[in-house]
């Protein structure tokens, strides 16, 4: 046992590393969003911006889940830290909107193998009942992203230029690649069937698809009238293409038996719904901050910090509570409850259907009470699939978790952004130029009372989207009610020791 404490404290480090490499991008590029939007076509630009990014990293997570099963973690990981450092480097010097949303989806590449490997691997190494005793140090890492992307973020934003923020990720990676180099040893899988590639391209094929026809609904004029019929019905063609293969592949990517099973298919549409309705939405909560408040980059960054806080105080002692009980169950009831709760109160007071609308201090708390739902749930729906498989299918089970909530994520993004960019084309009074190409800077140099009417324009637009969202997390409490109470398991798939590479 002391030599199995011993591996696992020395494999941690690497591991960490590498997630706070895939969640420091993330909370870094919320308070800069609208700069990076606005420099390269405005405030429009921010979905594409962000489902760059998210789609690429969700086609990518089935694949490289099953191809971790198969030849080893440890390769796999190793590999999507160069891409994500190589799409750092061309994010940084992209000079045209398609040229930052290629960097982006080479990034989001590497990003989806970042966090599909760390967790695989956590999965692999920890047991399910041992593992609360580790999420206070997973959460010190988003705790770090939280704190330290948004104050990058909006202290570069605000001092230098948003180009700076990726200037971290190759030195970072560089440390992250060495540590796992040097530290994480694990078995080479045995046995090796082949690969459902058709399978891996026809989801994320279904990705795409999926993303791209939520856009074309939300935003009609951005697409020629062929769209309409052509996005769903080719979105249809490949999901039959992943259902034929799944049947016929020896090892599908995804394996639809999984899914019949309700001890893991109730956590994978929890997050689903989640990734969706909060993820998607709370995107543009620094967007909010900055246009409608008035806030500085670096105070809006700072949201998400305080949500992000919430969030660690939750996973801690959710963690805790469950290596000390085995129970798990209450936990995402909880949380989505919370979650729902807070994110209905963000809209109502938002778009001012109850008071005189948000100040900073009630945006604050408000993201902290959602942050608190989301700790509850998002480690927890993760622990109760891995435990619900066996070893040979750990990586499918990973990856569908992240899969499907960043499936969620990606279409929750286009949405809500058409949705409030539909919303805001709306309210923007007339004489203002093209809203769409408005970016923070732009609408602070308009003339009084334009101005004021510009922010109060997208300050409803926001709110009317969270509020919006707010049913799905509704409908994802419903579905934590009917998980069943799994024993946890006590000893892990792997037991690392000296003869483990």
């Amino acid at each position: 046992m002391a030599q199995r404490t011993t591996s696992i404290a020395l494999a941690l480090p690497g591991l960490l590393l590498a997630m706070l490499l895939a969640a420091l991008d993330q909370t870094a590029m919320a308070p800069a969003l609208p700069e990076i939007a606005g420099d390269l076509g405005g405030l429009e630009q921010m979905p594409t911006v962000v489902t760059a990014y998210l789609v690429a990293a969700t086609a990518v997570m089935p694949l490289v889940g099953r191809l971790g099963d198969r030849y080893g973690r440890k390769p796999l990981i190793q590999a999507a830290v160069l891409l994500f450092v190589v799409g750092a480097l061309m994010a940084a010097t992209a000079t045209t909107l398609p040229g930052f949303v290629t960097a982006r989806v080479v990034q989001g590449l590497g990003g989806g193998g970042l966090m599909i490997g760390a967790q695989a691997i956590v999965g692999e190494i920890v047991s399910p009942r041992e593992r609360g005793r580790y999420l206070g140090l997973f959460g010190a890492v988003y705790v770090v992203a939280a704190v330290g992307g948004p104050l990058l973020g909006g202290v570069v934003v605000d001092h230098l230029s948003w180009r700076w923020i990726f200037a971290v990720h190759p030195p970072l990676g560089l440390v992250t690649l060495v540590a796992l180099s040097l530290t994480l040893r694990l078995p080479r899988p045995e046995g090796r069937p082949p690969v459902d590639y058709a399978g891996a391209a026809a989801l994320a094929a279904t990705v795409v698809g999926v993303v791209l026809t939520a856009d074309r609904l939300a935003r009609p004029d951005a697409y020629p009238a062929w769209a309409l019929p052509a996005l769903p019905a080719g979105t249809v063609v490949v999901l039959g293409l992943w259902a034929v293969t799944a049947m016929l592949a020896r090892d599908p990517v995804l394996p639809p038996r999984l899914l019949r099973e309700r001890a893991f298919a109730l956590p994978v549409a929890v997050s689903f719904l989640v990734g969706f309705g909060l993820f998607g939405t709370l995107t543009y909560v620094p967007a909010y901050a900055q246009v409608s408040l008035g806030t500085t980059a670096t105070r809006a960054g700072l949201l998400v910090t305080a949500m992000m806080a919430g969030a660690l105080v939750s996973t801690v002692v959710s963690g805790r509570l469950i290596t000390r009980t085995g129970r798990y169950r209450g936990y995402p009831i909880a949380g989505t409850a919370v979650a729902a709760i807070g994110l209905t109160l963000l809209g109502v007071f938002g778009a001012g259907l109850i008071g005189a609308g948000l100040g900073t201090g009630a945006l604050t708390a408000l993201l902290v009470l959602v942050g608190l739902g989301i700790g509850l749930v998002m480690q927890v729906v993760m622990l109760a699939a891995q435990n619900a498989v066996d070893h040979a299918d750990l990586g499918a089970a990973t990856s569908a978790v992240l899969f499907l909530r960043q499936v969620g994520a990606s279409v929750g993004v286009a949405v809500v952004g058409a949705l409030i960019t539909r919303s805001f084309d709306a309210r923007v009074p007339e004489g203002v130029g093209d809203p769409r190409a408005l970016s923070p800077e732009a609408i602070a140099a308009l003339p009084e009372p334009t101005r004021g009417l510009v922010e109060s324009a997208f300050g409803s637009a926001v709110p009317s989207a969270l509020l919006a969202m707010a049913p799905l997390l509704g409908l994802a409490f419903l579905l934590t009610l009917a998980f069943p109470a799994l024993p946890l398991r006590t000893t892990a798939h792997t037991a690392l020791d000296k003869e483990s590479r």
